[in-house]
């Protein structure tokens, strides 16, 4: 059974837990330029403070302490820590040579955090571990295709298709040789992004003949709109992806779990793949940090699950492993939502 396979058996049989934030977590190590820096880069030319890709590298134990604290709280899938390891966004720190080695080594690190988890939970909680699956997060860059950056010229992009295709496929490359099970294309703002990312995913698997990983699709709404920031409704934005054929479709960050509530029940009715859900721990509050606490967050999840919206379930920005495992808690109350039956004409 390959992993397709094996992730639609159990999204058939429960609700999936995907893990928490990473960068809320590497914020409780306070690290420092030169924590970020390691040995390998202390004498690099720009700050890199910030660059929480780099970690893999630097001080990988940190990366893989913090997954194993999802794998414990009850996660099923762990998102690799390459949210930003592109060259675009690596730019920032004029390291953009280093995307190939982060998705890999990311990627390693994530896989290693779910063989030592199985091996100090052996004969304790089989069926948990046997149903863990790394997912290589592939973020929506800091620069996008359907915006320009510059008020008084709105038809200007800093950044072309190709340019963003090509960033996308080498970061793919790096994840799938790191060995993950899914990619994730995640915290879609701009669906223009997200088409050059499946555009590389598809192209990527053509070129390699290697046999095609699941895809999970994650949306991110901006506000009470209900729009992306690019100005698609859920429906539109539904409609432009649904040719990856994806496992899932979901949406994480920006909104609440409350905030998010209306968002779900819409895609719950109108998706014809599974449904995700990662919703932020509540909205920041005035000096951006979040305050909704894992009990708040697991009951209105837990909403949702009784209405029969989600098949996979986590948290985004300011959850924590203790937000995880009030949410796995909470989920084995509840069965999946079933796919709808699709007639055709």
């Amino acid at each position: 059974m390959n992993t397709e396979a094996k992730l639609r058996k159990l999204l058939d049989e429960r609700i999936l837990i995907i893990d928490g934030a990473m960068g809320t977590m590497v914020q409780r190590y306070k690290l420092q330029e030169a924590d970020y820096r390691g040995e390998r880069f202390k004498d690099w030319h720009t700050d890199v403070k910030g660059n929480n890709d780099l970690l893999c590298l630097t001080q990988p134990h940190i990366i893989k302490e913090i997954h194993k604290q999802y794998l414990q709280a009850g996660a099923n899938i762990l998102e690799t820590n390459t949210f930003n390891a592109q060259v675009i966004s690596l730019a920032d720190y004029d390291m953009q040579s280093l995307a190939y080695e982060l998705n890999v080594a990311a990627a390693k690190v994530a896989r290693e955090a779910i063989n030592e988890f199985k091996t100090e939970n052996v004969g304790v909680m089989v069926s948990e571990v046997e149903s863990c699956f790394v997912a290589g997060a592939i973020g929506p860059m800091n620069k996008t295709l359907s915006l320009s950056p510059d008020v008084n010229n709105p038809g200007y992009r800093a950044v072309t298709f190709d340019e963003v295709a090509d960033a996308y496929y080498e970061q793919i490359k790096g994840l799938v040789d790191g060995g993950v099970d899914i990619l994730l294309v995640e915290t879609i703002f701009d669906t223009l992004n997200a088409k050059a990312a499946i555009y590389a995913i598809n192209k990527y698997f053509r070129d390699t003949k290697h046999a095609k990983l699941p895809v999970m699709i994650s949306g991110t709404i901006t506000d009470a709109s209900g729009r992306t920031l690019s100005g698609q409704t859920l429906e539109a934005f539904y409609i432009s992806v649904m040719h990856a054929n994806p496992l899932s479709i979901g949406l994480n960050c920006a909104l609440g779990a409350e905030q998010m509530r209306p968002h779900i029940e819409e895609l719950a009715e109108i998706a014809a793949c599974y449904v995700s859900a990662y919703p932020n721990a509540g909205l920041p509050n005035a000096l951006g940090e979040y305050d909704e606490s894992p009990e708040h967050t697991a009951s209105v999840i837990s909403e949702w699950a009784k209405e029969g919206w989600v098949n996979l379930v986590g948290g985004c920005c300011g959850t924590t492993p203790d937000h995880i495992a009030a949410i796995a808690k909470s989920m084995k109350k509840y069965t999946p939502r079933p796919l709808p039956e699709l007639v055709s004409a």
